[in-house]
């Protein structure tokens, strides 16, 4: 059976877990009619695994170094948009230590993947 080479990289498979959180707690804004909220903390909790996949496909480690920025960018965002609905009361307190440790762990990952990428030139 054929793999695609982000399929086989930890932080892929973390910001999927992300992800996940991101869908279900967008599924619990959209319950209170907050569609933008959810659509953007869809959006953004997407676009951590799909840079990261988007950039394994690169012919350079320079290239893919740029979409792990990228990932990295919308894990902050992700972050941001979390941290905002617990301090509304959008969510509940308990999805800060759930959300905020797996995205702090993510982004420590891709920056020592990073360190790895150059090391290999």
């Amino acid at each position: 059976m054929s793999k695609f080479r982000f399929e086989d990289i930890e932080i892929w498979e973390l910001a999927i877990e992300i992800l996940d959180m991101c869908m279900e707690i967008a599924d619990i804004l959209e319950q209170a009619h907050l569609y933008r909220f959810a659509e953007q903390l869809r959006a953004s909790g997407l676009s951590i695994s799909n840079n990261i996949a988007e950039g394994s496909g690169s012919n350079s480690d320079n290239e893919f170094n740029k979409f792990l920025n990228y990932s990295r960018h919308s894990a902050f965002e992700v972050a941001n948009i979390t941290i905002y609905l617990i301090h509304k009361k959008l969510i509940g307190s308990d999805w800060k230590p759930k959300m905020i440790d797996k995205l702090d762990i993510l982004c420590r990952k891709i920056t020592n993947f990073q360190k790895t990428l150059k090391r290999i030139k």
